[in-house]
């Protein structure tokens, strides 16, 4: 193949270009496999950092663990007499909860921390003795155990002291055997068989990172959480009642009553099978997140790699025709690179500033860098500038989209009919059977 017949041959240029087009998409997938490597990095260093300060906390309780004994008749005739563990769940859990973050710093990687302060209260009814058949006489008051549930102890900042029916109490770690929740602390509270309701509170200070959830143990379980941060995520089984959301933080409250959750107010341990009672997939709360998360607005943006390729290189292409100069494979490669390039600057410049500023600095380094080198293949400035003028509405255009994440492919499809349907205006009146001939030999 001679260069006269790649510059008189308009349909071996157009296929040649086509089959660079696809051929980016090899340097840009390795950009987005990129992405994912460094967004890993990050995790790793916030898993990190999170695992000795505090890792996502959930709060599940009071559970009152009640022991009672029952005879059991054997094959031989004889009584044996064993002893059950009864489970009751608050009648009311009100919780009120403030959440101070602080950010901390693992390399070039940030993590947000979180000091949270929940205050519990509520009240226990042991009227479901009766319908349970356990008699007053069998119990083992004596042996109850109340046990707070919290998922990360490492967390603790304070010591817990749990205040039941008037009387205080400080809370030891450790759960009872088979226990519905993962870790905790427990205490051995004071109870009668004359008293059937039991009034508690108690406060927990804890460390924690990225969410704070609790679980609606109670029949009617009210949750309030306040917290300066100013981007939350409210994430889990429920979303709150009420929210109020502003760059001075905010505020969110809910009521779950027990039966919008599926596990009973009160059961017996050994009559039930194990793992039939879970609390964590009824969790509810916050997330703290960053407002603008880099990784994935730039991941984002490299998915619409392959649409920026295309179009420069159809606008460099219809330049060729309209200025009858050829241009080589090779400036197309170059381009092509360019355009890929401007995703791995925007992922390290990302990594040390602000989303914006990053993409800001990228997409004019690239405009420029592409403008140049379009003014020295092509020989005018005019059709150079309308390059480099396509390219700012490109990455404007694009800007704008990733900001509009629920609207991006209403945006994108429009913005693509309407560049399709310019070109189509453009080309209107070309001869392309003509083109080639048309050209010369430059």
């Amino acid at each position: 193949m001679n260069d006269s017949w790649l510059k008189r041959s308009i349909m071996l240029r157009m296929t040649i270009i086509g089959g660079l087009t696809i051929a980016m998409l090899i340097p840009s997938i390795l950009i987005m496999e990129l992405i994912s490597e460094r967004e890993k990095t990050r995790n790793s260093a916030v898993a990190e950092v999170s695992e000795k300060w505090g890792e996502s906390q959930i709060i599940a309780g009071p559970i009152l663990t009640l022991p009672f004994k029952r005879g059991l008749r054997t094959d031989n005739g004889d009584t044996r007499v064993v002893v059950e563990r009864a489970r009751f769940l608050p009648e009311s859990v009100s919780i009120t909860s403030s959440a101070s973050p602080e950010v901390r710093r693992r390399g070039i990687y940030q993590v947000i921390l979180y000091n949270a302060v929940a205050e519990v209260q509520g009240k226990f009814s042991l009227d479901g003795l009766a319908p349970m058949n356990i008699r007053l006489e069998d119990v083992l008051w004596e042996e109850a155990v109340l046990t707070m549930g919290i998922r990360d102890l490492k967390g603790v900042k304070e010591g817990i002291t749990i205040r039941w029916a008037g009387k205080e109490f400080t809370a030891e770690p450790g759960i009872v055997a088979g226990d519905v929740v993962e870790s905790g602390v427990s205490i051995r509270p004071v109870l009668s068989a004359g008293e059937k309701q039991y009034e508690f509170s108690t406060s927990i200070n804890l460390n924690g990172s990225d969410e704070l959830q609790f679980v609606p143990v109670g029949k009617q379980t009210s949750v309030s959480v306040s917290s300066p941060w100013p981007s939350p995520s409210f994430v889990g089984r429920f979303l709150p009642d009420e929210r109020t959301v502003s760059e001075d933080g905010f505020t969110a409250k809910w009521n779950v009553l027990h039966l919008n959750r599926n596990f009973p107010q009160q059961w017996i341990l050994e009559r039930i099978s194990a793992g039939s009672v879970q609390f964590d997939p009824f969790a509810f709360g916050v997330k703290l997140i960053s407002p603008i998360d880099g990784y994935q607005q730039t991941m984002r943006s490299a998915k619409y790699a392959i649409m920026f390729i295309a179009l420069t290189f159809l606008a460099f292409f219809l330049t060729e025709v309209f200025t009858k100069k050829a241009g080589h494979p090779v400036h197309y490669a170059l381009i092509g690179f360019a355009l890929v390039l401007f995703y791995c600057l925007l992922l390290s410049l990302s990594e040390y500033s602000s989303f914006t500023l990053a993409y800001a600095i990228s997409s004019l380094a690239t405009v420029a860098l592409i403008g140049g080198y379009s003014r020295s293949v092509l020989g005018t400035t005019r059709f150079a500038a309308t390059i480099s003028s396509l390219l700012v509405f490109l990455y404007s255009f694009l800007f704008i989209i990733l900001q509009q994440e629920d609207y991006a492919l209403l945006f994108g499809s429009i913005g693509l009919f309407v560049v399709l349907a310019l070109v189509m205006y453009l080309t209107r009146k070309i001869d392309w059977f003509t083109v080639g001939k048309t050209e010369g030999v430059s």
